[in-house]
This record gives C-alpha cells, sequence and structure tokens, in this order.
C-alpha cells in the first residue's frame, strides 16, 4: 500500500524550509515525546528522532547544548554517553503549557479578570521585557498599561518571568483578581477584550492551521488504502503540536462567552485533538521500538499520556 501522501506533503514541506527554529521544536519534542516517558533521553536518540525532519546533528547538539546553557535542559553522563532532560524551571513551563494544549475543550470562565499592574518605577527595557514576556501567555495590554487575561494562573505567570531572567522586576508588579461590577453606563468584559487583543492576526493564523491540517485529518480518516508509517505519525504528531503550541502561546484562551463570533480557535482545538489521537497510537508504538535512554534501555509511557484530549474517555484506532 502506498504511504500517506498527505502526511508526507507536510513533512517534505517541513524539511525545506530555509530557516528552521530548532530550539522551538526540541522543547516540543521533549513536551510532547520525552515527557510522558520520564521525562528523559539519550542525545543519540533525539538526534534519530528529529533527523528525518532535516535538522541535522551537528545543528541539534549545538541547540540542545544551547538550551543547556540557557537552563531549559540539564544533562546526566552515563559513561560516554548522556541523557537530557527538562530543567525544574523548563518543566513548570511546559506543565503550565501542556494544561491549555492538551485541553479537550476551553477552559471555563469565573467571570473574574487576572491583572498584573505595575507598582513604582520601572524602566523601558523592563517594560518592553515583561511586556513580550507576558504577551506570550496570551496577557492582553490595555491603554493604561494594564496587563490583563480571564483565567491565567497568575503564580504561573509569574514563575515565568523569573524564568525569562525578570525575578528582580517582579517587586514592580502587583497580581490582581478582579470580577467586574456595571455601574449605569460603564465599559463591560467585551469592551475589555476589544482593548486588550487584537485578534485579526490570531484568526487568520489560526484559520492558516485548519488550512493545512484539516486534509491531512480526511485523509488519515478517509484513506483506508494508504499506510501510515510510525516515524511519520510522530513526525507529524511533533509538527502538529509544534504548531499549535506557537499559536496557543499567544491566545488568551477567551472564554465562548467572549470570544468572536465562530472563532476559528474552536475549530483548531478539534482539529488538534482528533489528528492526535489518530496519530497516537501508531507514533506510541513507534517510540517504543525506537526511543532510548543513555543505558540502551526503552523508556514506558506513563498514565499521564491518556489524559492528554481526555484520550481516555476517546480512543480513536488509526484508520
Amino acid at each position: 500500500m502506498a504511504r500517506h501522501s498527505k502526511i508526507l506533503d507536510r513533512l517534505n514541506a517541513f524539511r525545506r524550509q530555509q530557516r528552521v527554529h530548532a530550539s522551538s521544536l526540541i522543547i516540543t519534542a521533549f513536551g510532547d515525546v520525552v515527557m510522558p516517558r520520564g521525562g528523559s533521553i539519550w542525545l543519540g536518540s533525539l538526534i534519530e528522532l528529529l533527523e528525518p525532519l532535516g535538522i541535522n546533528e551537528r545543528l541539534i547538539r549545538t541547540t540542545v547544548s544551547r538550551l543547556a546553557d540557557d537552563q531549559w535542559l540539564n544533562s546526566e553522563a552515563h559513561g560516554r554517553r548522556a541523557n537530557y532532560a527538562l530543567t525544574p524551571a523548563g518543566m513548570r513551563r511546559f506543565e503550565e503549557a501542556s494544561r491549555h494544549i492538551y485541553s479537550a475543550n476551553a477552559p471555563i470562565w469565573d467571570r473574574r479578570w487576572r491583572l498584573v499592574l505595575t507598582v513604582g518605577k520601572i524602566t523601558p527595557r523592563e517594560r518592553d521585557r515583561v511586556r513580550k514576556a507576558l504577551f506570550w501567555q496570551g496577557f492582553g495590554q490595555t491603554s493604561s498599561g494594564c496587563y490583563v487575561h480571564p483565567s491565567a494562573d497568575l503564580a504561573s505567570a509569574f514563575d515565568a518571568l523569573v524564568v525569562e531572567g525578570l525575578a528582580d522586576t517582579l517587586e514592580k508588579l502587583m497580581p490582581m483578581i478582579a470580577a467586574a461590577s456595571q455601574l449605569g453606563p460603564s465599559a463591560n468584559d467585551r469592551d475589555m477584550v476589544r482593548e486588550a487583543w487584537n485578534l485579526e492576526g490570531l484568526a487568520k493564523a489560526y484559520i492558516g492551521f485548519c488550512k493545512l491540517y484539516q486534509p491531512i485529518l480526511e485523509s488519515v480518516r478517509g484513506d483506508m488504502h494508504a499506510r501510515i508509517e510510525g516515524a511519520d505519525a510522530l513526525l507529524l504528531r511533533i509538527l502538529l503540536i509544534h504548531d499549535y503550541r506557537r499559536l496557543l502561546l499567544r491566545d488568551p484562551e477567551l472564554p465562548a462567552e467572549l470570544s468572536p463570533q465562530d472563532w476559528p480557535g474552536q475549530r483548531a482545538r478539534a482539529l488538534c485533538r482528533e489528528l492526535y489521537l489518530r496519530l497516537m497510537p501508531l507514533s506510541e508504538a513507534y517510540l517504543d521500538r525506537t526511543m532510548q535512554l543513555a543505558d540502551r534501555s526503552i523508556p514506558a509511557a506513563m498514565p499521564m499520556l491518556a489524559t492528554r484530549f481526555k484520550a481516555d474517555e476517546l480512543l480513536i484506532e488509526p484508520a
């Protein structure tokens, strides 16, 4: 049987890219593939998994070394080999992201806003770094300079600022949780959304994600005469989460009552969930045969894997 052409088209398109953000892709691989299997991987095994995406061994080694220098990864030597794992700070950061990435549904809103206020003097450079760090956690900003989010975990948000090297700035930031009260002709929650976020660009990005992956999902659903190689399933799964994670980092994940009508983020979540669950059995079977630690043992999948997209409630067999 022929291999799924739509899957091969996506993999080949990625390989043809002139510029690949290897560090971001490797972090995605650690979060999606390595964390559910104990959190560690032999560097040689990581190279074997990612080289088919067109990332050469030298770039992988250089990038892993840089991520270790930046306190994202740490290493543990086993003879002449070494395992790599996310650092505690890197683990906390991805665990928070995972709660958003692998959720089956958008969070339910408690009708309260998470605010971060600037208190005291803050340098322009610090302000810009805080803005960028909170932006990548989905926070919006009002014209008064207040950072807002409908459901963020403020403790995790401040932990992320520490990871970004902004620990000394925290004493100038005040986290708050507030509920809006309607007092006559005052601004409302939807006014807050319009003030804090420009959602047009994000909507276009979500539409692009759906256009890219919907044909692949339909192919996986319906083409019973093509086979999916385990390696192809794993590589596509990594790219799927890599692309989805980059969008979700910018998304405030507005509750339904605050989202624009026909918000494409909801379609993207449903698409990502179904395709991921269809790829999971084959990709995990492939990892059972190939992923290694430095001592040549193969780490087993942990129960946490079954909670992703609530896979334990909806098991989809591969097409």
